[in-house]
């Protein structure tokens, strides 16, 4: 089996409603989400696929849906005021949590045709979560 590994770097801004924490007040991270592709045969450029490509998908979903995008579970209550403010958000059906990112990431990879192993989305620089099948 061969695997390539390709990092993204981007930020957005969220909250956990319902965490017994700090999460649960607005706060941003910038993060480091590393995917790794994998397959048992090469291409006829003797690789798993360009890096490239993986980069332009990642990036093409990530600055329309994550980066500088405040994400939010869908019982939030500060919505109406970013809709009264016209600020960006994005609803969510569960918590935006780093493992529903992760998994968010590689479902539209896996949409996209990539042969994805794993997805780890680095919150911080000492914690992460991951998303494989």
């Amino acid at each position: 089996m061969f695997t390539i590994t390709k990092d993204v770097y981007f930020c957005y801004g969220h909250r956990l409603m319902n965490h017994g924490g700090k999460c649960r007040h607005l706060h941003g991270h910038s993060v480091k989400a590393v995917i790794s592709i994998s397959h048992e045969n090469l291409n006829d450029q003797s690789m798993v696929c360009d890096f490239s490509e993986v980069k332009e998908c990642v990036e093409n979903y990530v600055n329309t849906h994550l980066d500088h995008n405040f994400l939010l579970h869908k019982d939030d209550p500060i919505i109406p005021a970013l809709i009264q403010n016209n600020e960006r958000f994005m609803v969510l059906d569960e918590h935006p949590t780093a493992e529903v990112l992760s998994k968010m990431l590689f479902k539209h990879l896996q949409a996209s045709g990539f042969h994805v192993n794993e997805v780890v989305l680095w919150e911080t620089a000492s914690a992460s979560a991951s998303y494989r099948e």
